[in-house]
């Protein structure tokens, strides 16, 4: 039986943002494949038998770390384009809180990037709709831009995500910064695409 506090909320519900918080870290670190159970309840000090009070299963506790991941991303997004009208400057400040997300060194971001949802079989469907529904909001994003229709928008959306995407591999703090980078990107993007139709 659950022990409850005082406030009537049950002990194991207290303790899941920080078996959150140890998943992402460990998954971050060490790989999904490679992070046992007994790694990530030892973090918390938590029993191994303890976890599936939260989660039926390891893939299970990797979706909803995904989740986060994804929320947190998606909110930083969301928050950056709610301050522009022009569809040029709101994909340019997606493109910004997305990198600037990914360079914050949260565990959670670099789950998102790093696990690919064939990597987890029983769990692909899940961590797939997830990418994707984060996806379509770049998608949407690149299909109000002026000479959107004139492009392949799925491959220009991998292209830039891909971009961004990399970066942290190769980043060094102090050469340029996260919006440097991310308006980079899509400085060139623009030229490719305004170019083109300019030219027909």
């Amino acid at each position: 039986m659950q022990q409850s506090d005082r406030s009537g909320h049950s002990r194991a519900d207290s303790r899941l943002p920080l078996l959150l918080d140890a998943a992402a870290s460990q998954f971050a670190s060490r790989g999904f494949q490679a992070t046992t159970i007994r790694d990530i309840v030892g973090a918390v000090g938590m029993l191994p038998g303890s976890l599936y009070c939260h989660f039926p299963s390891k893939e299970a506790l990797l979706v909803a770390v995904y989740a986060e991941g994804v929320q947190r991303i998606d909110a930083a997004l969301a928050a950056a384009i709610a301050r522009h009208v022009d569809p040029w400057d709101r994909f340019e400040a997606a493109c910004v809180a997305h990198l600037d997300s990914l360079l914050d060194h949260s565990a959670y971001a670099k789950v998102v990037v790093s696990v690919q949802p064939s990597d987890v079989p029983a769990a692909s469907r899940e961590l797939a709709a997830l990418r994707d529904g984060y996806e379509n909001r770049i998608r949407d994003l690149l299909r109000a831009l002026p000479a959107a229709h004139d492009h392949a928008d799925s491959v220009i959306r991998m292209l830039i995500l891909g971009a961004l995407n990399w970066t942290p591999v190769w980043f060094r703090a102090g050469r340029m910064t996260a919006e440097q980078i991310a308006k980079g990107y899509v400085a060139i993007l623009r030229r490719s695409m305004t170019a083109r139709v300019e030219d027909k």
